[in-house]
């Protein structure tokens, strides 16, 4: 069990580092990189025409991406989607998913899913858009399908987009590994924590933990003013600084 817990965190920044190497090597893959702007795409949906991010104003965004409908682990997805769209509503963040197949497929899948019972839970209706992207024009805007590949088999991502329309954070999943909603929804609510009150979030963080302040060298008495004017700040070492959450 030890040498699993060692390991696995290897493994996690062996993949980080050939992933940052690939967005930023290849000139093909076509992925937006942090802090870019989202690209923009014309679409239907089963909501209705797409203009993104005309539509969707001062939200937040987070596009997923399925390669085909009626996929197990991407019905998964949905459901759990489905489960907290309403959640994701009140914190100002629009999702939409993008597949490959057809507008009338889409409408059959998420006719299906309305009816499924998941984790004991009742049947939720969809109310996001899932927008068919049959020519793979908005999967290669994204860098979700490589250029000259024949397969959808690869287009597994999520894309965090800001009110500004920047690309804050993104993910991508192998076909046979489910998407954490849990971790992407703690995500979102970290970089609106961060936007919001001028802070960073430790690993592992979560609404209501305590934050890091963006580090200052202060002197001693420059700590203790700091203090004063501050109280919620606490110091583990010099270069660790946390602000209490009220």
């Amino acid at each position: 069990m030890k040498r699993n817990r060692i390991f696995l965190p290897f493994l996690a920044i062996l993949v980080f580092s050939g992933s940052q190497s690939f967005a930023l090597g290849n000139s093909n893959s076509g992925i937006p990189l942090l802090g870019d702007d989202a690209p923009s795409f014309k679409a239907e949906a089963t909501t209705g025409h797409i203009n993104f991010p005309n539509d969707f104003g001062d939200q937040w965004k987070v596009i997923f991406s399925h390669p085909a409908d009626f996929t197990p682990v991407c019905s998964s997805e949905l459901l759990e989607l489905a489960a907290i769209q309403d959640d994701l509503k009140k914190m100002n963040v629009a999702i939409i998913v993008v597949s490959t197949d057809k507008l009338e497929t889409h409408n059959q899948w998420v006719k299906s899913i309305d009816s499924v019972t998941y984790k004991s839970r009742k049947p939720q209706q969809i109310h996001f858009p899932l927008v068919a992207d049959e020519d793979h024009s908005i999967a290669r805007k994204y860098g979700m399908i490589h250029s000259d590949a024949t397969t959808t088999r690869y287009v597994r991502g999520v894309f965090i987009i800001d009110p500004l329309n920047k690309v804050r954070a993104m993910f991508f999943y192998p076909m046979n590994v489910g998407r954490n909603i849990d971790e992407i929804t703690r995500t979102i609510l970290a970089l609106q924590t961060s936007d919001k009150d001028k802070v960073l979030t430790p690993a592992d963080w979560h609404s209501g933990d305590d934050v890091l302040v963006p580090y200052t060298k202060f002197t001693g008495d420059q700590w203790e003013l700091a203090k004063k004017e501050d109280p919620d700040l606490y110091m583990l070492t010099w270069y660790m600084w946390f602000r209490k959450m009220k």
